[in-house]
C-alpha cells in the first residue's frame, strides 16, 4: 500500500490513490495514508453476520468515493463470487509466488522445501477462485544457498515493491489490456511484452 501510494505522487503516474479502506480499524496503513492527506475508511468485517453483508458496506464506501479500480494490498479476507462479479476486472492483487506456482499461504517455506531455484511475485486479476487470474507482470528473484523463509521473503518483498505500482500503472495508462481472460501488454512498437522485471543487481 505505501509503495503505491508513493508512486502515485509522481505527476506522471497514471492513477490517483483516492482511498484506502481496511477491515481492520487498528490496521497502521490507515494512519500512513492520513498523514499522506488520503481519505481513509474502516468496516470492521467482525460486526457483520455474512461476508457478502461486509462486502456491499465495503462496496457503499467504494461507491460514496467514486473509486472506479480496485488494489487488494494485505487484504486477507476471501471475497465472494458477488463482490468478486462486481469488480470484475477492476481488481489486482499481488501474491508472494510465481503463479499458478504456490497458491495459498507459506509460499515462500513451500518453495523452498521443493527446492525450486526462481520464485518471485505476481499481480494478477482477481477471479472467484484463489490467487488466480490474468497475470499483469510478475518478478523473478533467485533462490540461494542458505535461503530461509524470512531472508527468501525479504526479497521477494522488495520485487512486490516494485512491480505492484508498475503493473497499476501500465492498467491505468492503457499499457495493459484485459482480453480474453489474457493481459496484453503493449509495447513501444505496438506489439506484446510480456511484463517480467528482473531483480535489481
Amino acid at each position: 500500500m505505501t509503495a503505491l501510494i508513493e508512486a502515485a505522487r509522481a505527476p506522471t503516474f497514471s492513477a490517483d490513490v483516492s482511498l484506502v479502506l481496511s477491515n481492520d480499524p487498528a490496521a497502521a496503513g490507515l494512519e500512513f495514508a492520513k498523514r499522506m492527506g488520503i481519505a481513509v475508511a474502516a468496516v470492521d468485517h467482525r460486526i457483520y453476520a455474512s461476508r457478502e453483508d461486509f462486502e456491499r458496506s465495503m462496496d457503499v464506501l467504494l461507491d460514496i468515493h467514486r473509486i472506479e479500480f480496485l488494489c487488494l494490498a494485505g487484504f486477507m479476507r476471501l471475497l465472494t463470487p458477488w463482490f468478486v462479479g462486481r469488480w470484475q476486472g477492476r481488481m489486482i492483487n499481488i501474491h508472494p509466488a510465481l503463479l499458478p506456482a504456490y497458491k495459498g499461504l507459506n509460499t515462500h517455506a513451500r518453495a523452498l522445501a521443493d527446492g525450486v531455484k526462481i520464485h518471485g511475485c505476481t499481480v494478477h486479476f482477481v477471479v472467484p477462485a484463489v490467487d488466480d487470474g490474468p497475470i499483469v507482470a510478475q518478478a523473478a528473484v533467485p533462490v540461494v544457498t542458505g535461503d530461509t523463509a524470512k531472508t527468501l521473503g525479504q526479497r521477494v518483498l522488495t520485487q512486490e515493491y516494485r512491480i505492484y505500482p508498475m503493473a497499476l500503472d501500465l492498467i491505468a495508462s492503457g499499457s495493459a489490456v484485459l482480453e480474453n481472460g489474457l493481459v496484453h501488454i503493449r509495447g513501444s512498437a505496438g506489439t506484446d511484452d510480456r511484463a517480467l522485471i528482473q531483480p535489481e543487481n
